[in-house]
C-alpha cells in the first residue's frame, strides 16, 4: 500500500475485495445475506416496525395525487401502486371523469397479475403510444425494477398484447414508433453493438412481420459514446425522425433523417442524415416549426444557460436569427419548459424558488406572462401538456410543508385546481428557512432549513451532482419519521446541481469535484453556528452520486457528523469506469485510467481512503443486487472494508429495486424506515457536549 494525501489515507494497491464485485456468486451472496440478517435482527425490532408501518401508509393511501400524462386522444393516463397493487396498475379515466373525487379507472395492464400468469417479478417501466389511432403502445418491463427491460407491443382497444407483435429481448433499450408498421429500435442486437458503457452503439428501423436480424440499420456509433437513439415526431403535418449521437453525458450529436436509406456511422458521414447543427453541449427541442436550444457554454455572444428560439427552416438553411427567450443572472436559472400547441411555458427558478411563465410567439420577442397562483408555493412543475390538441397543461405546486397541488390551466385563462394531495404529519409550529452557507472559497452556498428544535437531531440531505436542482418539496415519509419526531431536516443546495444553471454545475465537474464537497462540509458548519444542531446530532443522507458524496463526506469529514446513510452509492472511483454503466459518467468525475485524472480522484474517493485509525461515525450502506446502473459492489466493498477495520457499519441489499432500490411500496418503506430509524437512534442520544 501507498500513502499520501490528506490525513495519511491509504490508496489501495490491490483491491482487498474484488470478489464482492461477482453479483450473484455463492460466496458474494452469502455475505450478503450475513449482513441483511444482521442489520436487521439490529434495527428491525417493534419500534421500527411501527415507523415501516407508518411509512407503508404513506405510500400506500389511496388519497395520494395521481399526477397523469396526455397520450392524446382524450384520456389521462397514469400508473399506480397501492396495498393491494404492490406491483401496480397501467390505468386511464377520460378527463372529465379525473375530476371526480372517485375517478372511474379503466385498467389496462395490472402488473400483479401478470407476474401471476407468467410467474416473473416484472416491474413497469416505460410506455410509448402510437399517435395515429392511439390503438398501439409499446411497454416495457423489467425484471425487479433493473433498467434493463423487455418490450412488448400491446393493443389498448383489446386491453391485451399484440400475438406476433413487435417484441424485444431484455435489454438496455430505446424504442420509438415510425408508424404502425414500423418502429426505431436502439438495443443489443448481440456481438460489438454496444457502448463500452453497456447502452445501445447501433439503430435500426424494424419492419413489422420481419425478424429483428434483418432490421434496416440507420446509424452506427462508436464503441466509447455512451449511446444512441433514434426518436420520431408524430405531429400531423411535421412527420420527421432525429438520430441522437451521445458522445458522452454531456455532448451530444442531433441529426434530421430523412425518407429513405440513410445508414452512415461517425467515421463515414456521407449518408443522408442532417446534423442539427448546434454546439455538442447544448440540449435542442423541436416544436412544429419551431427550434428550441438550450446552451450550456456561450456561443454566438449568448451565455451558458440561455435558451433561444429560432425557425427551424431557417435554421437549417443557414440562418442564425435566434431570439432569446431566457437568459440567466446570477441568482436565476432556468429549470424546465414544455410546449402546448401554440404555446411555450417556461419554469425559472431564482434563489431555488420556481417561477411559471407562459410565452407566446406573436411577437419578434415573444409575449411573456405569469402563470397565476404559482407563487404561492415555493416549487412549481409542468405535469404534462397535449401539444397535440390545445393549448391546456397540467401544473402541479407544493412547498416543505405544503402538500401538492394538481391544477388544470389553459393558456388565456386561470388555474382550475383538479386534486389536493393530503397532509400526512401535523406542521403546527413548523418553519421553513433559507439560509446561505460561505464555502471554502467564499461562494455562497443555500440551504433550507424545515422544523427542528434548537441543538436538536438534524437531517441533512444532498446530491451535487449532473446539474440536478433540489428543490422544496413535500416528503409524507420524511415528515412522519422524523419532522414529526422534532428532527429537523434540511436540503443543501451545493454546486455539482443545477440550482444556478451551468456554471454552479460546471464548477464541481471532474478535478472541481471537491468544490462541492466543500460546500456540504461548509453547510454542516454553518447549522453548528447557527445552533441549528451539534456534529453529534447531524446526520446525512444520501443516494447514488448523493451516496458518493456521503462517502466523502464519512471519509473526508468525519468529524462533522454523527451518522451517515450512503444507498446505492458509487464509492470506488478506481473502479467505477469498469462496473456496469460507469463510463458513461466520466464527463462528470474524470478518468482513472488517465493518471492526471486519478490524481485527482484519489484524493476523494471514499473506498481508497478509508483508514484504519481514524475515527469513523455510525454508517449505514443500503443497495440493491439488481441495481443494473451503479454497481452494488461499490457498497459491499464498502462494507467489507469498514467492517475488517472495526468501525461500526451497518449494509442492507434489497434483492430487488434497480437504482431506486426498490420494485414495490413494501421494500420501499423498508429501505426508508431503516434509514429514518438507524438516523433517529443514533442521533437522538448523541452527547451534546464539548
Amino acid at each position: 500500500m501507498a500513502t499520501r494525501g490528506r490525513g495519511a489515507i491509504v490508496h489501495f494497491v490491490i483491491d482487498p475485495y474484488p470478489w464482492l464485485e461477482d453479483v450473484d456468486a455463492p460466496e458474494a451472496l452469502r455475505w450478503v445475506a450475513e449482513r441483511n440478517t444482521e442489520t436487521l435482527q439490529e434495527w428491525g425490532d417493534t419500534e421500527f416496525a411501527r415507523l415501516k408501518d407508518a411509512v407503508r401508509e404513506v405510500l400506500d393511501s389511496k388519497d395520494r395525487i395521481s399526477y397523469p400524462g396526455w397520450r392524446g386522444d382524450g384520456f389521462y393516463y397514469d400508473f399506480w401502486r397501492d396495498a393491494d397493487h404492490p406491483r401496480g396498475l397501467w390505468r386511464r379515466t377520460p378527463a372529465e371523469q379525473f375530476r371526480q373525487d372517485a375517478p372511474k379507472w379503466d385498467v389496462l395492464v395490472d402488473v400483479d397479475a401478470l407476474n401471476a400468469a407468467e410467474g416473473e417479478n416484472w416491474t413497469w417501466s416505460d410506455v410509448t403510444v402510437l399517435r395515429d389511432g392511439y390503438d398501439r403502445c409499446l411497454i416495457s418491463l423489467s425484471r425487479g425494477g433493473a433498467d434493463a427491460v423487455v418490450v412488448r407491443e400491446f393493443s389498448l382497444r383489446d386491453r391485451a398484447f399484440v400475438a406476433d407483435g413487435f417484441v424485444l429481448d431484455e435489454a438496455k433499450t430505446d424504442v420509438s414508433w415510425q408508424d404502425a408498421d414500423h418502429i426505431f429500435v436502439a438495443t443489443d442486437f448481440g456481438d460489438g453493438s454496444l457502448t463500452s458503457s453497456g447502452y445501445a452503439r447501433v439503430v435500426k428501423r424494424w419492419r413489422r412481420g420481419t425478424p429483428l436480424s434483418e432490421a434496416e440499420l440507420i446509424f452506427e456509433g462508436d464503441a466509447d459514446d455512451v449511446l444512441v437513439s433514434a426518436h420520431h415526431d408524430q405531429t400531423a403535418g411535421h412527420e420527421r425522425t432525429f438520430v441522437t449521437r451521445m458522445i458522452d453525458f454531456y455532448r451530444s450529436e442531433h441529426c434530421l433523417l430523412p425518407p429513405g436509406p440513410s445508414a452512415q456511422t461517425p467515421s463515414s458521414p456521407a449518408g443522408a442524415l442532417v446534423r442539427i447543427d448546434i454546439p455538442d453541449d447544448a440540449n435542442c427541442d423541436v416544436h412544429r416549426d419551431w427550434l428550441l436550444i438550450r446552451l450550456r457554454s456561450p456561443w454566438l455572444g449568448h451565455p451558458a444557460g440561455a435558451l433561444l428560439a429560432t425557425g427551424l427552416g431557417d435554421f437549417l438553411a443557414g440562418r442564425r436569427d435566434l431570439t432569446v427567450l431566457f437568459e440567466p443572472d446570477e441568482r436565476t436559472s432556468l429549470q424546465a419548459w414544455a410546449w402546448t400547441r401554440n404555446h411555450l411555458l417556461l419554469v425559472t427558478m431564482t434563489d431555488v424558488r420556481t417561477r411559471v411563465e407562459i410565452l407566446t410567439p406573436d411577437t419578434s420577442r415573444w409575449r411573456r406572462e405569469p402563470v397565476p397562483g404559482t407563487a404561492d408555493f415555493a416549487s412549481s412543475w409542468i405535469v404534462d401538456t397535449d401539444p397535440d390538441n390545445g393549448d391546456s397543461y397540467l401544473l402541479a405546486s407544493e412547498g416543505f410543508l405544503q402538500p401538492a397541488t394538481l391544477s388544470l390551466g389553459t393558456v388565456g385563462g386561470g388555474l382550475d385546481v383538479l386534486k389536493q394531495a393530503p397532509g400526512f404529519f401535523d406542521t403546527a409550529g413548523m418553519t421553513v428557512r433559507q439560509h446561505f452557507a460561505e464555502s471554502a472559497d467564499g461562494t455562497r452556498v443555500p440551504y433550507f432549513v424545515v422544523g427542528g428544535t434548537p441543538g436538536g437531531p438534524a437531517l441533512l440531505y444532498g446530491y451535487g451532482g449532473f446539474e440536478i436542482s433540489l428543490t422544496p418539496s413535500y416528503n409524507g415519509v420524511t415528515g412522519r419519521g422524523w419532522l414529526a419526531r422534532g428532527g429537523a431536516y434540511v436540503v443543501a443546495n451545493i454546486r455539482g446541481g443545477g440550482e444556478y444553471g451551468p456554471a454552479w454545475h460546471r464548477a464541481a465537474l471532474r478535478e472541481n469535484r471537491v468544490k462541492a464537497y466543500e460546500d456540504f462540509a461548509a453547510v454542516a458548519k454553518d447549522l453548528v453556528a447557527r445552533g441549528i444542531t451539534t456534529p453529534q446530532r447531524l446526520g446525512i443522507n444520501g443516494g447514488s452520486n448523493g451516496g458518493l458524496l456521503m462517502g466523502v463526506m464519512l471519509t473526508r469529514y468525519p468529524e462533522l457528523f454523527g451518522a451517515v446513510v450512503a444507498s446505492v452509492p458509487l464509492l470506488d472511483m478506481r473502479r467505477y469506469t469498469k462496473l456496469l454503466a460507469g463510463r458513461s459518467w466520466m464527463a462528470e468525475y474524470g478518468d482513472p485510467d488517465d493518471p492526471a485524472d486519478w490524481a485527482y480522484l484519489r484524493e476523494f474517493s471514499p473506498y481508497q481512503n478509508v483508514h484504519p485509525d481514524r475515527s469513523y461515525p455510525p454508517v449505514l450502506l443500503i443497495t440493491s443486487t439488481r441495481d443494473d446502473r451503479v454497481h452494488p459492489g461499490h457498497a459491499r466493498k464498502m462494507a467489507a472494508l469498514l467492517r475488517a477495520q472495526g468501525h461500526e457499519v451497518a449494509y442492507y441489499e434489497n434483492v430487488e429495486g434497480g437504482h431506486g432500490a426498490a420494485a414495490d411500496n413494501e421494500q420501499a418503506a423498508t429501505i426508508r424506515a431503516l434509514t429514518l430509524e438507524f438516523l433517529w437512534r443514533k442521533l437522538k442520544g448523541a452527547d451534546t457536549g464539548g
